[in-house]
């Protein structure tokens, strides 16, 4: 039965394997290189690393291929793995051969899903190795095209997490494969809820996973970002202040004005709107710099403050091991949807 399920994907298991070692090699010849540049100059690493095209996109290849991993392995690995065989009806011939159904199942998620999540490992670890120094010039505060690994363009793209999605992701197309019936419907399906689970988590389920901190601050000239402007040139309402957090590694939830009282505001004072810039090429384009700092001195005296939630840096792995928990149990919950629904329903 081993035999047969690795003859049965081995196709899509080379082709995959195959990438898997060919990214990896590239980075464990690049990598030592990188480090002893971030050895070397750490003051400069990132400033240096904007004019070093191959250590640039070598960096996003990393991203792109930890991210593509789970969907192209759920929906090549997974979808097919049930769906083709019940498409072709050779299970039928599988099942008179004193192999039962759960025996059948349980080998070909195995076999295949063991294979998938070691991949996606030595994958996710040859990304997270090489890309040590950035995150570490990073966290030190450097600026750069670069950005935190625990924001979410890269938190899915480091350490265990892209485990937990693969095996998630893998379970599902086999799930989806139970479901349909058909390869390349299941593919399709596949692919387009995994991606939709990649591009919604942080929104939705991630910020939820972790008790954020809390940090109040005053706007000044200084720690002020930006201004959410609504309204005419002539009589603008600023809708919202944003503040810098001032840690470099933290990744900031919400950043929302209060008054004295705590209450949060949908809209600062309407004496503020004449403190905003005006939009590019109205009259008076250029704000002196001394009214703006009274306006914010005026917006302290009378209160008001930003209120900033946030994940600290120090919170990476904590919050790596509970989202990858998250999805290896939805991938054990799909896994004993597939063994329910091949005993009960299929014939």
């Amino acid at each position: 039965m081993i035999w047969l399920t690795w003859r049965q994907f081995r196709l899509q298991a080379v082709v995959i394997l195959t990438a898997v070692l060919l990214i990896g090699f590239v980075l464990l010849l690049t990598g030592p290189g990188l480090l002893h540049s971030y050895q070397v100059n750490k003051s400069g690493f990132l400033d240096q690393l904007e004019f070093q095209q191959w250590n640039k996109r070598l960096y996003i290849l990393g991203l792109v291929a930890v991210y593509a991993a789970p969907p192209v392995i759920g929906a090549f690995w997974g979808a097919p793995l049930i769906a083709r065989e019940l498409e072709a009806g050779t299970h039928r011939l599988v099942w008179t051969q004193s192999i039962s159904r759960r025996k059948w199942l349980l080998t070909k998620l195995g076999l295949t899903g063991t294979a998938a999540v070691v991949a996606t490992g030595l994958l996710s670890l040859a990304v997270t190795r090489w890309s040590d120094p950035v995150d570490d010039a990073v966290a030190a505060g450097q600026s750069g095209s670069f950005v935190p690994r625990l924001w979410p363009s890269v938190f899915a793209a480091r350490g265990i997490v892209p485990i937990g999605y693969t095996a998630f992701a893998f379970a599902l197309g086999v799930a989806i494969g139970l479901l349909v019936r058909r390869s390349l419907v299941g593919v399709a399906i596949t692919l387009a809820v995994v991606i939709a689970v990649q591009i919604f988590t942080p929104m939705v389920l991630r910020p939820h996973l972790i008790t954020p901190a809390k940090a109040s601050a005053v706007v000044t000239t200084e720690n002020m970002r930006g201004l959410q402007i609504q309204g005419s040139p002539t009589s603008p309402l600023v809708k919202g202040l944003e503040v810098e957090l001032g840690r470099p590694g933290d990744w900031k939830l919400s950043d929302q004005t209060v008054n004295a009282a705590g209450k949060v505001q949908k809209s600062l004072p309407a004496w503020f709107g004449a403190c905003a810039p005006p939009p590019p090429g109205a009259e008076d384009s250029k704000q002196p710099r001394q009214s703006l700092e009274a306006c914010f001195q005026r917006l302290a005296n009378e209160g008001y403050r930003q209120q900033i939630s946030y994940v600290p840096a120090n919170r990476f792995w904590d919050l790596q091991w509970r989202e990858t928990g998250v999805f290896v149990a939805l991938a054990f919950l799909l896994a004993g949807f597939s063994f329910w629904r091949i005993r009960r329903d299929l014939t």
